[in-house]
């Protein structure tokens, strides 16, 4: 092979104007690694800089001071340019600064992963090279690695279901909205959609989206949706319906009785589709105990993944499973500038039945990358470090006579509270430990009453970091009052 001749001088001026000042480098190309890699220093050191000045899980001061930053940085919109090194490094350092970051082990609040380095790094090849996943010849390498990777996470879902395969989406929205509509494509307008009170709201919303009558919520005074309701209801719905349910609720981390549901489903001749946006991930794992609380998930005709919780990924890492690829067939989709019939024919993918989305990231780059770096085996480690740390805090809180525990962990989130705590004593707690930037915390609503939710999602979080959690929710009402 010839030498490489080095990188080329930046080009000035357009294709046919007058010179002028050197045109800002590209990321691609085989001169686009010499531009990057000095931009790659400036952006983590601003990064290293922006997480010491924050010195915590977020910024303290509230929405207020976190405004006043961001407007003192000038004109979003200049007439003349700072330079590249400035702008990189006064934005990332701001947004460092004022993040909430989820690599905190005291930032655990929300559905919300510390992304792995190697996923992170995976991702930024992606942003690199460019890919749009909407026809071949804009994404030859990345539709090609994607459509292995999909078939392979869609067999580990479905054991047995040698034609499975998936879609990658942005996340469980997207594809709790791809499961309605491909039931919707397959019974008609009049679908009935059943889900239980605690559904994410994605379900409601998506038959809202689609025309589809109002669903009917089911109670679920337990946290899971009841076999007994479910049949009682589908015995009074007429025509035909689809059930969703639920492996890893945002309120609690519970997972409905996946294969006791499925039974109902059978028995009515309904379709099951269930939303494992959070559990998911236990399925691809190797280790067999993750797999027991997932028992039936093969059996839904759909199914919800999201790997930017239990998988580590940057945002977006979403997935629709689905057991056979036949059941994909509605989202067919034709535009001969991406998908000429004759282009297909002579052997080009179509890849605009892939999704309702045309231009589309090479996402699959960064979950192959770490598959491939820590194999299922890592994908267990994680889980279970994960996993462990929530039962630890669980036990801390349940022995602490200040605090009420909801029940044990079923995921990776804690419910709790202090004791003898009116609601709206708890509401101003968690606004306090956000203002003083001291934690991150949710809040679940739960048998009729306020509850902050700890959801641990960083592998790293050790037993001194859930300590000081702990002492921190002891002390700071006291130091610094409530902010309202």
């Amino acid at each position: 092979m010839p030498a490489h001749p080095g990188p080329h001088p930046p080009p000035t001026g357009g294709a046919d104007g007058p010179p002028g000042p050197p045109l800002p480098p590209l990321a691609g190309g085989a001169d686009g690694p010499a531009a990057l890699r000095p931009l790659l220093d400036t952006v983590l050191d601003a990064l290293h800089a922006g997480a010491r000045d924050r010195h915590g899980p977020l910024p303290a001061g509230g929405p207020s001071a976190v405004a006043d930053s961001i407007s003192a940085l000038g004109d979003v919109l200049p007439t003349t340019g700072t330079g590249t090194a400035e702008a990189l490094s006064t934005l990332v350092h701001t947004l460092a600064a004022g993040s909430a970051d989820p690599a905190e082990p005291l930032c655990a609040a929300h559905l919300h992963t510390p992304p792995l380095a190697l996923a992170a790094a995976a991702d930024l090849a992606a942003s690199v090279l460019n890919a749009s996943l909407d026809s071949w010849d804009q994404a030859p390498a990345a539709s090609a690695l994607e459509a292995r990777l999909t078939r392979a996470l869609a067999a580990a879902l479905y054991p047995g279901h040698p034609t499975a395969d998936a879609l990658v989406t942005t996340g469980g929205t997207e594809s709790n909205q791809l499961a309605l509509l491909l039931a919707r494509e397959r019974h008609g307008p009049a679908l009935t959609v059943l889900h239980g009170a605690n559904a994410h709201h994605s379900i409601p919303r998506a038959a809202w989206l689609l025309g589809l009558p109002t669903p009917r919520t089911l109670p679920t005074p337990t946290g899971t949706l009841d076999p007994a309701t479910l049949d009682r209801a589908l015995a009074d719905t007429p025509g035909p319906a689809l059930v969703t349910a639920t492996a890893g609720t945002t309120d609690a981390g519970l997972i409905d009785p996946l294969d006791a549901l499925a039974d109902v489903c059978d028995r009515h001749h309904a379709d099951l589709h269930i939303d494992a946006a959070y559990g998911g991930a236990l399925a691809l794992s190797s280790d067999p105990r993750h797999h027991t609380p997932l028992h039936g998930l093969q059996r839904a005709r759909s199914v919800t993944l999201d790997l930017h919780k239990l998988g580590w990924q940057p945002v977006a890492a979403g997935l629709l499973a689905v057991p056979d690829d036949t059941l994909l067939t509605p989202l067919a989709h034709q535009a001969d500038y991406l998908n000429a019939a004759d282009d297909t024919e002579a052997g080009l993918p179509d890849l605009l039945g892939r999704s309702l989305r045309t231009t589309r990231r090479a996402d699959a780059l960064k979950i192959a990358v770490t598959f491939r770096a820590l194999g299922r085996n890592g994908l267990a480690q994680l889980i279970d470090s994960t996993l462990t740390a929530a039962r630890r805090l669980a036990r801390l809180l349940e022995a602490d006579p200040r605090f009420e525990l909801h029940s044990a962990p079923t995921l990776s989130t804690v419910l709790f509270r202090p004791a003898g705590a009116r609601d709206e004593d708890l509401a101003a707690l968690r606004r306090s430990l956000l203002h003083g930037g001291h934690a991150v915390l949710g809040r679940a609503l739960a048998d009729g009453r306020l509850w902050l939710k700890a959801t641990l999602l960083n592998p790293h979080t050790t037993a001194a970091d859930l300590d000081t959690l702990v002492r921190v929710l002891r002390h700071v009402p006291e130091a610094e009052g409530t902010q309202r």
